[in-house]
């Protein structure tokens, strides 16, 4: 792992490297080895803006994409992304995630017109999705020629936990230290603390 790195060099090391690691979660370790980190020979990193920090996982089939004038993509120390995750950027959007934030597999992450911002020891189950934007829905035209508009795109403190298959839409502040359940969706303000479940989402109580 000495050589890793993005480059073609880089990225052949941590292919050898995997040939003598177990699969999945196993290879958490591979990103220790190096401040360089791990990249699943599987990974597809298209995108000219993507900057991390030390001993950041990229689990198989990862999907970095950048659009037409796409914003930057950061990752903090020890991110971890699991697997088939997606992180996009259009033009107007970035996505920022803070250290030690971890995301399961099959997630998507989509920043056109507003940014995500995720801060750090934030916990995301699989299946989530984020979409900092949404179409306009003006009668007498088709949907997808409809311009995308954001509320100010998607902020998510610290200390965040959610659980598999939660959607968090445009507009949506989820405070620091908060619990979102299974399958809820979130388009408004979820203050620190709280526990919020359903569709929208609404607290139910506060952690104790």
């Amino acid at each position: 792992m000495r050589w890793a790195g993005r480059g073609a060099l880089g990225r052949l090391a941590m292919n050898l490297a995997s040939w003598f690691a177990p699969p999945y979660f196993a290879r958490r370790a591979l990103a220790r080895f190096h401040p360089r980190g791990y990249i699943a020979p599987t990974a597809t990193l298209y995108h000219r803006h993507f900057t991390s920090g030390a001993h950041v996982f990229l689990g198989d089939r990862t999907l970095l994409y950048q659009d037409h004038q796409g914003g930057p993509i950061r990752l903090g120390d020890r991110v971890h992304l699991y697997g088939e995750d997606c992180l996009q950027t259009g033009a107007g959007g970035s996505i920022d995630i803070a250290s030690d934030t971890h995301i399961q597999p099959r997630c998507q992450f989509s920043a056109y017109r507003g940014s995500i911002h995720i801060g750090s020891n934030v916990q995301i189950a699989p299946n989530c999705a984020f979409y900092a934007y949404a179409h306009e829905v003006k009668a007498g035209q088709i949907i997808r020629e409809q311009p995308l508009v954001s509320k100010g795109g998607i902020t998510i403190g610290d200390d965040v936990w959610l659980g598999c298959n939660v959607i968090v839409l445009d507009g949506a502040v989820i405070g620091s230290g908060a619990v979102i359940g299974a399958g809820a969706v979130v388009s408004g303000n979820i203050p620190p603390g709280a526990i919020a479940v359903g569709v929208p989402a609404r607290v139910v109580k506060y952690r104790t």
